[in-house]
C-alpha cells in the first residue's frame, strides 16, 4: 500500500538519537516522518536514569551548543546535579544529571509533539527503499505502507532483532518489556551493509519501601553549578540522595557459586559487551582482589518507587539476582520489581560510514546511535544531531558538518567510530580526547555555538546570549590584567597562606597560582564582585592553563597541516607501490578523507602514510 504523502526525510527509532536527528531536520524546515515502535519508548532511559558523567557530560554540553535538545530537557527533568572530578582540572570536570526518566520522557515526547514539522507513526520499518541509482527514496512499513523521502536517518537502537537473557530464559523482546525490532535487520543486509552483535545490559529495580537507606550513605547534589544548557542563567539545583552502599564476600561467594548458571560464562550469550560498563559477575571473576565494589541506589522517577541499583548490571538467574541483592547492607529485605537482565541486538560496522554518518554506498542513507556500536544516550544524541544536520545538507546539496578532533568530543566520537572502528560497545571517555584541554565542557559554547548558527539551528536568542558571553570575556580578561600594589592583596595572601610578593601583581598572575581559584578572588576583591561566576571560572581556566594550552594548540596545527592534504576519493589504494598489504586494505576499506584521518587508521603505519604523501605528491 502506497502512502501518497512525501517527507523530506525519515527518521526510524524515536530514542535519543532518533529524536535529536528528527527535531534537527525538523528545525531546519524539513518535512520529517518519525517511525517508533511505540511511542512510549520516546527518548526513554531504559538503563540508567542519568544525564551526563564523566565525559558524557561534555557531550550533553556540546549537543546543546550546537542548537540540540538533550541540554533543555535535561535540566527540566533533574532530580539531582552533581559536577564530576572536580578534585582534578577543569578539562574533565563533568556534569552528571539525576533524571526524573518518566518526566524527562514526557518533556521530550511534548517536544517532538508540538513540532509542526514533524509527523509521528507508531509502527515497524520493515525495509530501506532505493531508487535504480542507489539511492535512497523511501521505507516499508510491517503492515505494507510506502512512505517516500529524500533521506533517511536509521536510529534503531538495541532494537533490532534483540533477545532478552535472564539465566535460563530468552525472549525476543526489546528494552524495558518494548517489542522488537524483527524486519529491519534483512533489509539492511540485502542493502550490502555489514551486521554484528553485540550485547549490554542493565541492573534490577528494587521497591524503595523495602530499601533500609539508614545503613546506607547518602550523595546529595552539589549547590550553585551549572546547567547542562548555556540557555539558563540561573538554576536551582534538586535535592533527592541517591545511596552508596557495597557489595561484601557474601555477595561474591553468591555469584562465584553460580558461576556456571551465567549466560556470560557458560556460552549461551555469545555477543560482545561493553568492557567500561562491566556486570557485577564480570568484576567479581576479573577483580577477585576486590573485597567489595561500589553500589549506588538511585531514584528513577517522583512517579513510582522504582530505584536502581547502579553498578548490578547482571543477566544471573532470578533467584540469585534476589539473594545477591539480599546480601548487601540496607537491601537485606529488599523486593525486586523489575529483574536485571542482559539484551543481545543487532548493529552494523560502523567503518562503512564516512564522517559525516552517512552509508558510503547508499547515498541519503544515515545511521546514527547504538546501531553504529556506541554506548550510551549521550554518544546516540549527539550522533543523532550530527546525522540530522547532515541529511538536511544532504538534501539541499549543501557541504555537511564535519567536527575535528581538536574541536569537540563529538568529532572525537565519530572520527574514532568511522575511522577505528569499534569491536565492543563504544563508550566515550575523557582519555579518548587528546585536546581535552580545549575540549572543556564550560566552552562548549565557544568551540560550537558558530556552527549551530551557520547551519540554522541556533536561535536568535541563543545567539545574542552567546554574544553577551563573548563581551564578557573580553571585559574580564581586560579586567584581570590590572596591576595592584602590594598593599591591596596583601591581606588575601596572608588569609590563603601565600607569601606576600613586593612588586606589583595582575590578577592574572595571582590566578597562576596553584591555590588561588577564580571564586576566591572574586569573594575578596571589589573589582571582582559582580561579575558571573560561571563566566569568571572559564576565564581562569584559560589563564592557568595558558602554557599547556599554548603547547596543544601548536600540536593542533601540526595535525591541521595533515587534515588539510586532502585526499580523492577514487584512489585504489591497491597500486600504490610501497604501501604494505594491511594498510592498502584498510585505506580501502575506510576511504579517509585527508591524511590526518588516514594516520588514525588502525594498522597504517607512519611509513605508510609517507608513502601515500609522496604519492599524493607525485599526483
Amino acid at each position: 500500500m502506497i502512502n501518497n504523502s512525501f517527507y523530506d526525510a525519515i527518521v526510524v527509532g524515536a530514542g535519543h538519537a532518533g529524536v535529536e536527528a528528527s527535531l534537527a531536520l525538523a528545525r531546519l524546515n524539513k518535512k520529517v516522518l518519525l517511525v517508533t515502535l511505540s511511542l512510549d519508548s520516546i527518548s526513554f532511559m531504559a538503563c540508567n536514569p542519568n544525564i551526563g558523567g564523566t565525559a558524557k557530560g561534555h557531550l550533553v554540553r556540546e549537543i546543546d551548543a550546537l542548537g540540540g535538545q538533550m541540554g533543555i530537557s535535561a535540566d527540566q527533568s533533574l532530580l539531582q546535579l552533581r559536577m564530576l572530578n572536580l578534585s582534578k582540572g577543569s578539562a574533565v570536570h563533568s556534569l552528571r544529571g539525576q533524571e526524573d526518566k518518566t518526566l524527562y520522557h514526557l518533556n521530550m515526547k511534548k517536544t517532538i509533539e508540538q513540532e509542526k514539522n514533524i509527523t509521528l507513526l507508531q509502527g515497524e520499518v520493515a525495509e530501506i527503499l532505493t531508487d535504480v541509482k542507489g539511492k535512497v527514496c523511501g521505507i516499508k512499513t510491517g503492515m505494507g505502507s510506502i512512505y517516500n523521502c529524500s533521506a533517511i536517518v536509521v536510529c534503531s537502537g538495541v532494537y533490532l532483532n534483540a533477545n532478552i537473557v535472564i539465566g535460563e530464559y530468552r525472549k525476543e523482546e526489546g528494552p524495558s518489556g518494548f517489542s522488537r525490532s524483527a524486519l529491519l535487520t534483512k533489509s539492511l543486509i540485502d542493502l550490502g551493509i555489514s551486521i554484528r552483535r553485540f550485547k549490554t545490559g542493565t541492573p534490577a529495580r528494587v521497591d524503595k519501601n523495602t530499601i533500609d537507606f539508614s545503613k546506607m550513605t547518602p550523595q546529595f547534589g552539589d549547590k550553585d553549578i551549572y546547567s547542562f544548557s548555556f540557555m539558563n542563567d540561573s538554576f536551582e539545583s534538586l535535592d533527592y540522595p541517591c545511596y552508596l552502599t557495597y557489595t561484601n564476600e557474601k555477595t561474591h561467594k553468591i555469584i562465584r557459586d553460580n558461576i556456571h548458571r551465567s549466560p556470560l560464562y557458560n556460552g549461551s550469550i555469545k555477543s560482545v559487551g561493553p568492557r567500561y560498563c562491566p556486570s557485577i559477575e564480570d568484576k567479581v571473576m576479573r577483580f577477585a582482589d576486590k573485597d567489595r565494589h561500589q553500589i549506588f541506589i538511585e531514584p528513577e522517577s517522583n512517579f513510582t518507587n522504582e530505584m536502581y541499583v547502579q553498578g548490578m548490571s547482571s543477566s544471573l538467574p532470578i533467584d540469585v539476582q534476589l539473594d545477591m541483592y539480599r546480601s548487601i547492607a540496607g537491601l537485606e529485605n529488599v523486593n525486586i520489581m523489575r529483574y536485571a537482565y542482559a539484551i543481545e541486538y543487532d548493529c552494523i560496522d560502523s567503518m562503512q560510514l564516512d564522517l559525516s554518518l552517512m552509508v558510503k554506498h547508499i547515498p541519503g542513507l544515515f545511521m546514527a546511535g547504538q546501531i553504529n556500536g556506541s554506548s550510551g544516550y549521550e554518544e546516540a544524541a549527539a550522533q543523532g544531531l550530527i546525522a540530522g544536520i547532515n541529511a538536511n545538507q544532504y538534501i539541499d546539496n549543501k557541504k555537511p558538518l564535519i567536527l575535528s578532533r581538536d574541536e569537540a568530543y563529538i568529532g572525537v566520537l565519530i572520527d574514532d567510530l568511522i575511522t577505528k572502528g569499534t569491536n565492543e560497545p563504544y563508550r566515550m571517555m575523557t582519555a579518548r580526547a587528546e585536546f581535552r584541554l580545549n575540549l572543556r565542557q564550560e566552552n562548549a559554547d565557544i568551540r560550537l555555538t558558530e556552527y549551530g548558527r551557520q547551519i540554522g539551528l541556533v536561535s536568535d536568542e541563543r545567539y545574542s546570549k552567546f554574544k553577551d558571553k563573548l563581551a564578557k570575556i573580553e571585559e574580564y580578561n581586560n579586567i584581570l590584567n590590572t596591576n595592584l600594589s602590594p598593599k591591596l592583596f596583601s591581606s588575601y595572601f596572608d588569609s590563603i597562606g601565600e607569601s606576600i610578593p613586593c612588586s606589583s601583581l595582575t590578577f592574572k598572575d595571582m590566578l597562576k597560582r596553584a591555590n588561588v581559584t577564580s571564586n576566591s578572588l572574586a569573594d575578596n576583591f571589589e573589582q571582582l564582585k559582580n561579575m558571573d561566576r560561571r563566566i569568571l571560572a572559564e576565564v581562569a581556566s584559560n589563564i592557568k592553563y595558558e602554557g599547556y594550552l599554548n603547547k596543544q594548540n601548536a600540536s593542533i596545527k601540526e595535525l591541521q597541516k595533515l587534515e588539510n592534504k586532502l585526499i580523492p576519493d577514487n584512489i585504489d589504494y591497491s597500486q600504490i607501490e610501497g604501501l604494505r598489504l594491511e594498510a592498502r586494505q584498510k585505506l580501502n576499506k575506510v576511504k579517509p578523507l585527508n591524511l590526518g584521518q588516514a594516520s588514525r587508521i588502525s594498522g597504517v603505519s607512519p611509513a605508510d602514510i609517507t608513502v601515500l604523501m609522496i604519492y599524493l605528491f607525485k599526483k
